[in-house]
C-alpha cells in the first residue's frame, strides 16, 4: 500500500505493507534510527517518536495509521530550536548516561512542555512513568525536566 505522511518537516510518499509498524518504516525505511526497538509491548519508551505532536510507542503503532500525520522522530527534534534548551538541561544535570532512553525521553517531554502538562515534580514523574531509564537512576532527569519546566 502507498501512503503520504510528513517525517521531520519532509513530505514523502512510500510504498509499505499493511502491517509494518511505524519503528520499522522509520529506521530501515528512512535510516531514522534515534527511535530504538527495546520491549516491543509499549512500556519502555525507547521507540518514542511523536505523530501530530503527540508521544506515540512506534513499535506497536502501524506506519498506515501515520498517513497524513506529521511524524517527529529525535533527528527532526534535533533540528528545532528548542532541541538546544533540552539538550543543555538534561547535559547540566546529567540526565543521560548510556543515551538509550534519551531520545524517547526528550521527545515526550517536549511535547509535554508544549501542552504546559508539567507542573509539579509528581506531575513530572507521572508524565514520563513510561519511558524507562536503566542508567541514571531517575533524579537527573527529573531534575533537568523541572528545570524545563519551571517547576521547584
Amino acid at each position: 500500500m502507498q501512503i503520504a505522511l510528513s517525517v521531520n518537516g519532509r513530505e514523502l510518499v512510500r510504498e509499505l505493507a499493511p502491517n509494518e509498524l511505524l519503528l520499522d518504516f522509520l529506521r530501515d525505511g528512512l535510516s531514522l534510527t534515534g527511535a530504538k526497538r527495546s520491549c516491543d509491548v509499549q512500556v519502555c519508551g525507547t521507540c518514542t517518536v511523536l505523530v501530530d505532536g503527540l508521544p506515540v510507542s512506534s513499535c506497536c503503532y502501524l506506519a498506515a495509521d501515520a498517513a497524513g500525520s506529521e511524524v517527529t522522530t529525535i533527528e527532526g527534534l534535533a533540528e528545532q530550536p528548542e532541541f538546544e534548551r533540552l539538550a543543555a538541561a538534561f547535559t547540566r544535570h546529567a540526565a543521560l548516561q548510556c543515551g538509550f532512553c534519551t531520545p524517547g525521553m526528550l521527545l515526550t517531554v517536549s511535547a509535554l512542555l508544549e501542552d504546559g502538562e508539567l507542573t509539579s515534580r509528581e506531575e513530572i514523574k507521572r508524565s514520563l512513568a513510561g519511558n524507562l531509564c536503566r542508567c541514571t537512576g531517575y533524579r537527573g532527569i527529573l531534575d533537568a525536566v523541572a528545570e524545563l519546566a519551571g517547576v521547584a
